[in-house]
């Protein structure tokens, strides 16, 4: 039975269950097959790296209390972040990677860094 690329359909010599002719056609076939996650990925990876660029230049020494509007200037969203801390009392920090911040009163915040990650 012959069979053929799946990316460009050149005819196949060797294994049974060979599916491509060679690496880029493989390569190319997966890009095409993950285009649209991969594009969607990309997008929010780049939110959660911005916010953490944010939050490390404004915490320099791993402690530091902000308003909101300076987290917003440097153009901070609230809306993206990698994984949630709660506290046995109830505190809940929000962290972009090692780089987290705590909501406080009076649009304050609490920059903290967790360097057991």
């Amino acid at each position: 039975m012959e069979r053929y690329c799946l990316e460009c359909g050149a005819k196949l010599i060797g294994r049974e269950d060979k599916k491509f002719c060679n690496d880029q056609c493989r390569n190319s076939y997966n890009n095409k097959l993950n285009r649209d996650d991969n594009s969607v990925m990309t997008t929010i990876n780049r939110k959660l790296r911005k916010n953490r660029r944010i939050l490390k230049k404004l915490n320099p020494n791993g402690k530091a209390k902000v308003r909101r509007n300076e987290l917003e200037k440097d153009g901070f969203n609230f809306k993206y972040f990698t994984h949630v801390y709660k506290t046995k009392g109830g505190k809940v920090y929000y962290f972009c990677y090692e780089y987290g911040y705590l909501p406080l009163e009076n649009g304050y915040f609490a920059l903290v860094l967790n360097k057991e990650i």
